[in-house]
């Protein structure tokens, strides 16, 4: 479908162009037949101007020196006239060749406007058939539709765009936190090893605290007894 439009749009521009090439055609052409009749008015206004300098050089009583004077001017502008017709000529064969293009070019865009007129045809019926009024809505309302389509896959692809950094990132702090609870938990049993080994300490010097104060108390009542030998072999 989209090809097919495409291909219509391609036909109204090729008879868009068309038309324009009639027009300069036509104005090529009758440019064309206005030089044709200025050049044909110049040669009729050279041939009255010769024989009006030829029945001058006759009826004249001039000298020989100014007949030789005014047939070298008539030589010389009869020279520059011949010299602007052949210029014109040159041009005019120049306008046949581009009227000539210009022709086959109008042909060659016929065959394609014959080629693509089924596409025509086929907007035509669209038209009957649906709620536009003319081609030019249709192609209105399709370039709209792919004017949208573009801006929707263009808007998918941003979403699906945030949803990869949605999910980057959401990798990335779940990376950080499985790695910061990794640490805790290393950290606690670090901590937990240190109780242990401390609570063990408490333990030991709880046991000699203890095994002290009984020495102590043996050493208590040991010097007790001593000093009461002592004070009876005092006595």
């Amino acid at each position: 479908e989209e090809d097919s439009t495409n291909s219509f749009i391609c036909v109204l521009k090729k008879m868009k162009e068309l038309r324009q090439m009639k027009k300069v055609l036509e104005e090529t052409e009758e440019a064309f037949k206005e030089r044709m009749e200025a050049l044909a008015e110049q040669w009729r206004h050279l041939h009255a101007r010769t024989a009006q300098l030829k029945a001058h050089v006759l009826t004249s009583g001039a000298t020989v020196k100014e007949n030789e004077r005014l047939q070298a001017q008539a030589l010389k502008k009869a020279k520059e006239e011949k010299e602007e017709n052949s210029k014109k000529e040159s041009e005019l064969l120049r306008d046949r060749g581009e009227l000539e293009a210009l022709r086959k070019q109008r042909q060659k865009l016929a065959k394609k406007l014959l080629k693509y007129s089924l596409f025509k045809r086929y907007m035509e019926d669209v038209v009957e058939n649906s709620q536009f009024c003319n081609i030019e809505d249709v192609i209105d309302y399709y370039k709209a539709l792919v004017r949208t389509r573009k801006d929707l896959l263009q808007s998918q692809w941003w979403h699906r765009q945030m949803m990869e950094q949605s999910k980057v990132l959401q990798e990335q702090i779940s990376a950080e936190k499985e790695a910061e609870m990794l640490q805790c938990k290393n950290d606690l049993m670090q901590l937990k090893e240190s109780l242990d080994q401390a609570q063990s300490d408490v333990r030991q010097w709880e046991a000699c605290w203890a095994e002290l104060q009984d020495r102590a108390a043996r050493k208590a009542v040991e010097l007790k007894s001593l000093n009461m030998a002592i004070h009876s072999l005092f006595q």
